[in-house]
């Protein structure tokens, strides 16, 4: 369905909701329609802020009576009419201090103490649907009769501009669409993501543990290092088959080092620092610098090129604290990272080495994808001349490849544009994991070069790329994807060896102790339980294989395996050998 997108410029666009813009539009018009209720129905309603967000919108209210769950049905009925109004909005342009006048005679506080932080020159835009008008930078739809189907989800307390030191307003949650059916299919994506929520999974098959102690650092358990460690070595194999060099860099590095790289200046905010010896220090957040560090640790060759160094770093990002979420937002992180320094002639064979590498990956878990090709931000660094370069390298690399893709305007790294990899689960939703960043910047800053085949000093062109993204990060995804039920090759324990008795326990650790000499991970249940109480427990466990071991196997020296993925009745494969089982396997 297309639909109009008007920007504060007076622009108007027009495409379908799927596109990224166009479903911001939508959903920050939603939040103005939000607003726009809320005020109808409570007129002495503060209103604070009302963004898009990656799913949905929300908006912040400071209510004169204590607003409950109960007030949203009203709320959204309300919505549903003014919707139906087809109001067409409007964007209008208004000098600050007519602004501040205006916002004034509304009694709107929150929105005076925007207008003025801005400055004097600062352009201020209006956006108007009916009676209604908001101090807002847009983009909105062109009009409400495009919002079909609209679903408030929750309130929260949220600080004014996030700050614990202002007071506490209510966020109402919320979500919207063109058609009621795909507001029916986001409530039932909402109803499976609470059953596959890798926060309870997590705990209750034991893979990881958030402690009050450490607010955003994860602690992996026994059984969460094992699938963290798989996911490592499948890493390992793969990059040591597709030639990459496996380093390690320091945790902490000195304050100049990020100045030379540009984070100090753009990534000062989210930096632990601390100060040795009376010089400051930042903990890394991101591992680039120390691979630029690597690099010219010795003279480097055109022969030597592509160098492909990858690393396993841990990093450090100080995340606000309500803004962490289980794995998927944490303040420590292991990044999959590497860097690739390499000849102009080599950049796109290159990224099309790296886009087909993340494909295979992806693959391997049963994920599909979609891909974003972000572009210069306005925060950023370099000639406009390198950019240019480095763009048209990532587009033809990516029509290469036939691998479609669509433009994020404005949402590259400050040193560079990048394709971002959105892969999507079992239930539809996506995750933004992999990416291929181009940057002619760093190894300009650093003053990186190379002798090229002439004799002469040359300066190479740096790719940062992520396949993972953090294995934190892509561990909760997969709990999530495959509901716990992970693939056998995957899961932290593959077998449970149930004896129905004590009397068949010394041939269940003889099984236990063949499967770990074969590299099958394994456990025993040796509790004084019945036997479909041992079975209930290792379903709960999402174990793919139940060995069950009585007198007629004990005696046959044979194995009755039932398996995890063979419903509820419970297929049991019975009377098979040890080394069948191994190919099972």
């Amino acid at each position: 369905m297309k639909m109009k997108v008007l920007r504060n410029n007076g622009e108007v666009y027009e495409g379908n909701f799927e596109e990224k813009e166009v479903r911001q539009a939508f959903w920050h018009t939603s939040a103005h329609l939000l607003a726009q209720a809320v005020k109808e129905l409570y007129p002495d309603t503060k209103c604070a802020t009302g963004p898009a967000i990656e799913n949905g919108f929300y908006y912040d209210f400071r209510f004169s009576f204590s607003f409950e769950e109960e007030n949203l049905k009203a709320i959204e009925e309300k919505m549903r009419e003014i919707a139906g109004e087809s109001l067409s909005l409007q964007v209008y342009s208004v000098s600050r201090q007519e602004s501040l006048a205006y916002m004034e005679e509304q009694g709107e506080s929150y929105k005076q103490e925007l207008i003025e932080g801005l400055s004097e020159d600062a352009a201020i835009t209006f956006y108007k649907q009916g009676g209604y008008a908001e101090f807002c930078k847009g983009p909105h739809i062109g009009n409400t009769s495009y919002i079909k189907a609209i679903k408030l989800l929750s309130i929260a307390g949220a600080y004014w501009r996030g700050d614990e030191k202002n007071e506490m307003l209510t966020r109402i949650y919320g979500i919207s669409f063109p058609k009621q059916s795909e507001l029916k299919e986001y409530l039932y994506m909402l109803e499976e993501a609470k059953k596959r929520d890798h926060r309870k999974l997590g705990k209750e098959l034991g893979l990881f543990a958030m402690m009050e102690e450490g607010p955003g650092f994860p602690f992996f358990l026994p059984k969460g290092m094992v699938l963290k460690n798989i996911l490592i070595d499948y890493w390992r194999k793969l990059h040591i088959r597709e030639d990459y060099q496996e380093i390690s860099t320091p945790i902490m590095l000195t304050r100049k080092l990020w100045e030379t790289s540009g984070h100090w200046d753009h990534y000062r905010e989210i930096m632990y620092t601390s100060v040795v010896d009376g010089a400051d220090y930042a903990i890394k957040p991101m591992s680039c610098p120390g691979g630029m560090l690597v690099y010219q640790s010795e003279p480097r060759s055109y022969r030597e090129l592509p160098l492909r160094l990858a690393e396993l770093g841990l990093v450090h990002r100080n995340e606000k604290s309500g803004q962490l979420h289980g794995l998927m937002r944490v303040s420590a992180f292991t990044q999959d990272d590497a860097h690739i320094f390499m000849t102009e002639e080599q950049i796109i064979p290159e990224i099309r080495k790296v886009a087909l590498l993340i494909q295979e990956v992806y693959e391997k878990f049963g994920f599909s994808y979609f891909v974003e090709l972000s572009t210069r931000p306005e925060n950023s660094i370099g000639s406009e001349a390198d950019w240019e370069l480095a763009t048209n390298a990532l587009i033809q690399a990516a029509q290469s490849l036939e691998l479609p893709y669509v433009v994020n305007e404005g949402d590259g790294a400050f040193y560079g544009p990048k394709l971002d990899f959105h892969l999507k689960d079992s239930i539809g939703r996506t995750w933004q994991c992999g990416t291929i960043q181009l940057d002619f910047q760093l190894p300009a800053r650093f003053g990186a070069e190379y002798i090229g085949a002439d004799g002469q000093k040359h300066r190479p062109i740096m790719i940062h790329r992520v396949i993972y993204g953090s294995l934190e990060r892509f561990i909760g995804i997969l709990i999530e994807h495959y509901a716990g039920r992970f693939p056998v090759w995957l899961a932290p324990v593959q077998a449970k060896i149930l004896p129905i008795s004590d009397k068949y326990s010394d041939y269940g650790r003889e099984i236990l102790q063949k499967c770990r000499e074969a590299g099958i991970r394994a456990e025993i249940d040796l509790r004084d339980e019945k036997l479909g109480y041992k079975i209930r427990a290792a379903q709960l466990e999402k174990v793919p294989y139940m060995i069950v071991l009585g007198e007629k196997e004990c005696s046959a020296k044979t194995l009755s395996v039932r398996l995890r993925d063979a419903g509820e009745a419970g297929e049991q494969l019975a009377g098979i050998s040890f080394e069948e089982f191994l190919e099972m396997c």
